[in-house]
């Protein structure tokens, strides 16, 4: 059975999954750049709030991400998750595709489909919005990656 991981910023979207981070509710701490993550307790971050997210979503088969555009960017607390995923990483840098990338820690990570829900001022600013997201994604070690407006589901 295919396991699903939801994060959410959305009060009226729910699907069906094995394991929900609602970050309507839930305030991610933010990393304070410690790196007791890597040096000290590796693939643990000092805070707790986030543990069994990680399990979570290391054994996920997808991660469906349901976001809010807060001024044509993901929101602090988003963007809070996404800087507290470096746990998930080991501290060694691999350059052999031309650009440096964080070594997995895990020998697979899930695939992404990442809706957001909101406006641009511009054209480009949706295209360096989604940019964004996939070279995220993309240096997280997802295979399948999806970027679209949650109009798109």
């Amino acid at each position: 059975m295919k396991q699903t991981v939801v994060i959410r910023e959305m009060e009226a979207c729910h699907m069906d999954c094995s394991y929900t981070l609602d970050l309507i509710h839930h305030e991610v701490k933010y990393c304070q750049g410690c790196w007791n993550c890597w040096l000290k307790t590796p693939g643990r971050c000092v805070y707790k709030d986030l543990d069994t997210f990680y399990n979570r979503y290391v054994a996920a088969d997808e991660v469906v991400i349901l976001a809010k555009v807060v001024k044509g960017f993901v929101s602090a607390n988003m963007k809070s998750l996404f800087d507290r995923m470096i746990p998930l990483f080991l501290p060694y840098v691999d350059v052999s595709t031309g650009e440096s990338r964080h070594i997995p820690r895990y020998p697979k990570y899930p695939d992404i489909k990442f809706y957001y829900e909101g406006s641009f001022i511009t054209d480009e600013g949706k295209q360096v919005f989604e940019a964004y997201i996939y070279r995220t994604f993309d240096q997280f070690a997802s295979k399948q990656i999806t970027v679209k407006p949650i109009e798109s589901i």
